[in-house]
């Protein structure tokens, strides 16, 4: 196994929109660089289910759960040293999920106004310790709904079509404006890390890339 010439105090975000394989990834990169994993809980989100049955009384709370533990997530694994790869970011919150639901009336103007103050406040600042790269998981839409009918999850199940269909489009438009942080693109179509473990290698490789060409950019800036 060659080296990988990642520094051990990086921070690795993987995004994407649901089903795309972000968990799996985020598994299988920590395990090769040696790093801890951050994951999202799905499973003891308090609001995540009542949403999903009704978007307009559970928008609002479900996105500032998320916030809160999302930065204290972030804060905690800066405080120890970084090292990590995480599992969704900080930003597809109110980037994706906040505004899709402000622009469709099921959160109330007030409200979003109120998340999009708390979020810039707490994130957008030179304070917050933002990720070295955020891998951003892309593909077809198709593959990715058969993705989230192979894991099986009734909530999502019984999700209409139109909704994935419109996080899809709405996760393109947000990345191609991203610039947080520096951006790594992957297609979930060019590996395959259920049946070849080894692809994983070529991801290490412009994970590499991009962050040493990116320290290279701050170097001559500074």
């Amino acid at each position: 196994m060659k080296e990988h010439h990642i520094p051990k105090n990086s921070i690795i975000t993987v995004a994407g929109t649901v089903g795309v394989g972000k968990s799996t990834l985020t598994r299988a990169l920590a395990k090769r660089l040696g790093f801890k994993t951050s994951l999202e809980e799905v499973d003891h989100n308090p609001y995540l289910e009542k949403f999903y049955h009704d978007f307009e009384r559970w928008s609002f709370h479900l996105q500032i759960y998320f916030l809160a533990e999302r930065f204290k997530e972030q804060k905690n694994i800066f405080e120890a040293g970084g090292g990590f790869v995480q599992d969704r970011s900080i930003y597809e919150d109110t980037g994706i999920f906040a505004k899709m639901h402000a622009d469709k009336g099921t959160m109330s103007k007030i409200d979003y106004k109120t998340y999009t103050s708390l979020f810039e406040a707490m994130v957008m600042t030179p304070y917050f310790p933002h990720p070295d790269v955020l891998i951003y998981l892309e593909g077809d839409l198709e593959n990715i709904l058969a993705r989230i009918e192979e894991r099986g999850r009734e909530m999502e199940l019984q999700t209409d079509r139109s909704y994935w269909e419109e996080m899809h489009t709405r996760y393109e438009n947000w990345i191609s404006g991203f610039n947080a942080c520096p951006v790594l693109k992957i297609r979930i179509e060019d590996y395959d890390l259920k049946n070849d473990e080894s692809s994983i290698e070529n991801i290490v490789d412009q994970i590499a890339t991009v962050i040493h060409e990116t320290k290279k950019k701050v170097n001559l800036m500074t």
